[in-house]
């Protein structure tokens, strides 16, 4: 059982990925629509505007509907037809929109960005390639949500891999210049630790578990998660960036490796797996109700 129970989490991305900067002109000032209950909005509006601009509340929106969805899927796989109305009801009030919204921001490093680094952001992305690759990203994120184009994208990987596409050339070192893989994997190793946790304190359990025991299962799922990994990453990022020129693409990759990329990059995955741990810990603590009912 202990195998199933630490899949919840295998494949949170962040769903996109961080990009890199340039010192452009913008075509116009980066404006922001005011996100419901967005402290950002309040008390940073500068930065939320940035955030915005970058299409990342329309990917905490994508994730807030895949982590509903999902719900579904883990109650079929750990107590089938015992959750109903009620577990519905938990999942939704986990993954609400505000919620995840609140705990990505509060979960920022103050003083993100230094003035220089900001300036850079906010030129990029209020240019015409930035909000190219926004598009391309949002919508690619958007369109992977259904499993049919899940699977047609990762046979076009499969095909560009296995062609030796000069494209996943590009792709790779666009990953290695943000860590990308190690990043996601390591994501998602913790909030798997997290879920567990949320497990054993909710009885889920006929035992208590030992954390070395919940460490020792969740490493061993460690190659199989950067497998998956790999293959929704690159099959997603030739989605979203097919519009593309490989001149982009380069520029894309220097500009990742800028100071204020991998500023970008680094509060970016400091704040979603702080947000990440914090709901897949509610998660299992709430599906430990429902284990726990059907094993006594």
């Amino acid at each position: 059982m202990l195998r199933a129970l630490i899949t919840c989490a295998a494949l949170m991305l962040p769903a996109f990925t961080a990009p890199g900067v340039a010192q452009t002109t913008p075509d116009a000032p980066l404006e922001a629509q005011v996100v419901p209950n967005s402290v950002l909005a309040r008390e940073n509006p500068d930065l939320h505007a940035l955030f915005q601009a970058m299409g990342l509340y329309d990917v905490l929106e994508i994730m807030s509907i895949e982590g509903i969805e999902y719900g579904q899927d883990l109650e079929a796989e750990m107590f089938p037809g015992q959750g109903g109305a009620a577990w519905r009801a938990m999942v939704s009030r986990i993954y609400n929109l505000d919620r995840l919204t609140s705990a990505f921001e509060t979960a920022l490093p103050a003083d993100v960005f230094s003035e220089e680094e900001f300036a850079e952001l906010a030129a990029f992305f209020a240019s015409d390639i930035g909000q190219r690759i926004v598009e391309g990203e949002v919508v690619a994120r958007r369109e992977i949500m259904d499993p049919v184009v899940e699977e047609a994208a990762n046979i076009i990987y499969r095909e560009e891999l296995a062609a030796m596409s000069p494209r996943l050339e590009l792709l790779e070192a666009f990953n290695d210049a943000n860590s990308l893989v190690d990043l996601n994997v390591a994501g998602a190793l913790n909030s798997n630790f997290a879920f567990y946790r949320g497990l054993a304190d909710g009885d889920a359990f006929e035992i208590d578990l030992p954390e070395d025991i919940m460490l020792a299962e969740i490493w061993g799922q460690e190659p199989e998660i950067r497998e998956e990994t790999v293959l929704w990453l690159y099959s997603y990022q030739l989605m979203a960036y097919d519009e593309l020129s490989d001149a982009d693409v380069q520029a894309y990759i220097d500009l990742s490796e800028s100071p204020a990329g991998q500023a970008l990059n680094r509060a970016l995955f400091a704040a979603f797996d702080a947000m990440f741990e914090a709901v897949s810990y509610d998660l299992g603590a709430a599906a430990a109700l429902f284990v726990a009912g059907e094993e006594t």
